[in-house]
């Protein structure tokens, strides 16, 4: 079944993800609706926003009522809320992939039943299960909390001489993954959109960079073989295809020096490392959502060039001034009212068409 131009997309989650779906939906023609329990938010400010909670049923049902089709801006909404409005409206990707990527060790398992390569794991929900696994994967390893973590949030590196008690003190003290520390040689990740009909379109493999555990930078192309790239696409197929995902999902990995692959985590929504194909690409990871959800033929996922996306965090997004000013650049703030450290602002991309790479800094 299409869903086709004219209909509404309901989007649970008000943050700059929501933002920048609801502008692409408008340019196909589909109006959005957004569900966020937020007063104000990013998404809000493009298309109507409803402020409830996620358990409110009537809130919820009224929201299932005014919408064709359901989507997910971020990864931590209820599943309780998510299999509610399924029984009313198509959710896509619905409460089975929202439980595989909300949970590490049941992300990991799923991960490896798939056939895919992981960092060795273990899950840990005690100090006593902490020193257990730190035996079996040895140090240094990251200690990070099972559900609720992003950008570095949730998440601790336990060396040689660190005391693990004082690791497992960070986390909160609940249950988390130990994951044994890989010596990796890139970050790449991978955006795979499927349709309902099974239809799957990738955008091929970008180098991830970060600071203090956010991503600063994303470039396009990846420094990958080809030959990895291939592989690095197979696993992102075979992750959508396994969950019966519909949607996009962004599949993180680490590229291993001896060209090994290892899947780091999932995201059942568009995703950072996917902003450079707003200007960067012949389709947008956004339009590629709204087109996999509805059920339409996908995209073309080619580039226009190599390409870079800079996420301006906390202060840097005061420099706005300067980047309207650089020919070339694309910049996109996200409406939010408030800068703090560590909070991303918007972002800045820049495509050079006919380069093989982006420039080095």
């Amino acid at each position: 079944m299409t869903i086709d131009p004219g209909a509404t997309i309901g989007i649970l989650g008000g943050g700059q993800l929501g933002r920048m779906l609801a502008l692409a939906a408008a340019r196909l023609g589909y109006r959005c609706r957004v569900y966020d329990p937020a007063e104000q938010c990013p998404a809000g400010d493009v298309a109507p926003h409803v402020s409830a909670g996620w358990d409110d049923e009537d809130a919820l049902a009224a929201f299932a009522a005014a919408v064709d089709v359901v989507t997910l801006e971020f990864e931590n909404v209820p599943v309780a809320a998510v299999a509610f409005l399924a029984t009313r409206v198509p959710v896509r990707p619905g409460a089975g992939a929202l439980e595989v990527a909300q949970d590490r060790a049941v992300e990991k398992d799923f991960l490896n039943r798939a056939g895919v390569e992981t960092a060795p794991w273990a899950t840990v929900e005690s100090l006593e299960d902490l020193h257990e696994a730190l035996d079996r994967l040895g140090r240094p390893a990251v200690l990070k909390t099972a559900r609720f973590g992003y950008d570095g949030k949730g998440q601790a590196v336990i060396r040689d001489g660190d005391d693990p008690a004082a690791a497992w003190a960070a986390v909160g003290e609940q249950r988390c993954v130990l994951e044994g520390f890989v010596d990796f040689m890139v970050e790449v990740s991978v955006l795979a959109a499927r349709t309902a009909g099974g239809a799957i379109a990738c955008f091929e493999p970008v180098e991830n960079r970060h600071r203090d555990g956010i991503l600063h930078k994303t470039r396009i192309p990846a420094p990958i073989t080809p030959d990895v790239a291939e592989r690095a696409v197979e696993v992102a197929c075979r992750a959508v295809s396994r969950m019966d995902y519909v949607g996009l999902l962004a599949v993180e990995m680490f590229v291993m020096p001896d060209g090994r692959i290892l899947a780091n985590e999932i995201a059942p929504r568009p995703h950072n490392s996917g902003h450079w194909t707003i200007d960067g690409a012949a389709t947008s990871q956004f339009e590629q959502t709204v087109r996999a959800i509805c059920g339409q033929p996908l995209g073309d996922t080619g580039r226009l060039g190599a390409a870079e996306m800079t996420n301006l965090i906390g202060a840097e997004v005061e420099d706005w001034p300067a980047l309207l000013a650089e020919p070339g650049a694309r910049l996109h703030l996200y409406g939010k009212a408030e800068t703090r450290p560590g909070r991303k602002m918007g972002h800045v991309t820049r495509v050079w068409p006919g380069r093989d790479a982006p420039p080095e800094d």
